[in-house]
């Protein structure tokens, strides 16, 4: 199927979650590096340091479950042709206003055709004003090349690897070519890297989006397939290496588990580290990933752990289920 112009998404804002102990998953996220921003009802709200009103919303629910990533729409007009234009199949509710959430604005949720996770539309969320998280000015030393005052030091504070934005979040769906179909044909996704197994077949995608020449994260929504849905991690940008590293200090010594990291990807090229929160999903911090405009092809490779990282420890074998 072809649509005439498909809809025109411009980034990813935030991450939804419902959690039966939403203390527990609360007392992560201020480890994490969100800040608290509003509690309506059984939802907490959290931001990062940019000018998004919320990157994570927190729900009280008797069912620990993914509740859906949200992307923002260049219109109310697109909004509503998004409502007309989505099939019967993927249930979208009607564009409504977001009056209690940080932000307001109006919204739009639709469930992925194959495996029935929630995707929401947004637009009209009112940005807020970005916080300044002091971050120390660094001018490295190198063997041929000494770029910091003689007599001067770098110092840093313990504390969370401060957030700054919501990246890309990911999912592990039943049937890869049903899924890639849906997405390509009826949003702006591109993809940047296509993954394929021994037979040649896809199995993963990293998508970015077509934004033309304007620069993008080379991924914001990626998906492998595998025998039962579940979201893989929500991943956040923060400051450089250091405030990443100083981050993953602060979970380790606040008694958090860590699933895999620190180390560098080769798709994408971002430093991560990902932890699981208290309900065991997985977030993640990542710096230095690269940016991409249209003018970037489709790379194409086959499915290798050496595709997967460069250094770091080595990936956990239940990493890509």
């Amino acid at each position: 199927m072809t649509v005439e112009k498909r809809i025109q998404l411009v980034r990813p804002v935030h991450v939804w979650y419902r959690h039966e102990n939403v203390e527990a998953a609360k007392k992560f996220a201020v480890d994490f590096g969100f800040v608290e921003t509003a509690q309506v009802d059984k939802t907490t709200f959290f931001r990062g340091y940019g000018s998004d009103p919320f990157v994570l919303a927190l729900e009280a629910s008797d069912k620990t479950e993914f509740g859906g990533a949200a992307f923002e729409v260049e219109s109310e007009e697109e909004l509503h042709r998004a409502a007309e234009l989505l099939p019967p199949e993927t249930k979208p509710t009607e564009v409504h206003e977001l009056k209690d959430f940080p932000g307001g604005g109006k919204r739009l949720t639709f469930y992925d055709p194959v495996d029935g996770f929630p995707f929401h539309l947004v637009h009209g969320q009112q940005q807020v004003e970005k916080r300044d998280p002091k971050f120390p000015v660094l001018e490295f030393n190198y063997p041929n090349e000494k770029n910091r005052a003689v007599n001067k030091s770098q110092r840093f504070e313990k504390r969370p690897a401060p957030v700054h934005k919501l990246g890309h979040f990911g999912m592990c769906v039943t049937n890869f070519a049903r899924c890639y179909e849906f997405y390509t044909t009826y949003f702006n996704f591109f993809p940047s890297d296509l993954i394929h197994n021994d037979e040649g077949v896809n199995i993963t995608v990293f998508f970015r989006l077509d934004r033309g020449d304007e620069l993008v994260d080379h991924h914001c929504f990626f998906f492998f397939e595998g025998p039962k849905t579940h979201v893989h991690h929500s991943s956040f940008e923060t400051h450089d290496f250091d405030t990443q590293v100083l981050g993953h200090d602060w979970l380790r010594h606040q008694g958090h588990t860590n699933c895999w990291g620190v180390g560098r990807h080769v798709i994408g090229s971002q430093i991560f580290d990902y932890w699981f929160d208290p309900s065991g999903f997985i977030m993640e911090h990542y710096v230095d990933g690269d940016l991409l405009d249209m003018n970037e092809p489709t790379q194409h490779k086959k499915a290798s752990p050496d595709n997967v990282y460069v250094w770091g420890p080595d990936m956990p074998s239940t990493f890509l289920h």
